[in-house]
């Protein structure tokens, strides 16, 4: 059974192959947008950091979603799907324990982002 570490790893290596195919020669700005988030993240807030990706939308969006989309996946207390008005909305009624607790996973998650975007450049298609 994989670590909790290893499954952020991989799903961190396959969201970035996804955003590959995706955004073809758009990708360097997932990538600077994935090195971007966890600064943005420590000075405003997961939920003003996500709303400002969902509002530039292009890469920063795709960066957004494919961490919505691990946030749903580890939390039960966030609506499953990773639609930014459903998360938001579990973010805005979350208790402050399970906020943070959300907020760390996301530090976390975009930790092995800032690698493995990177690292895609050159690595193997999914």
């Amino acid at each position: 059974m994989a670590t909790l570490e290893q499954q952020r790893a991989q799903d961190a290596w396959n969201q970035a192959g996804i955003a590959m195919q995706q955004l073809g020669g758009g990708y360097d700005k997932y990538v600077n947008s994935a090195k971007a988030l966890p600064a943005l993240i420590m000075n405003s807030g997961l939920m003003q950091v996500l709303a400002f990706c969902h509002e530039k939308g292009g890469a920063n969006e795709v960066v957004a979603q494919h961490l919505r989309a691990w946030l749903s996946k580890r939390f039960k207390s966030i609506d499953r799907g990773p639609g930014f008005d459903l998360l938001m909305q579990s973010l805005m009624n979350a208790k402050p324990g399970d906020y943070q607790a959300i907020t760390a996973e996301a530090f976390a998650w975009l930790r092995w982002m800032r690698q493995m975007a990177p690292a895609r450049v050159g690595g193997q298609q999914p």
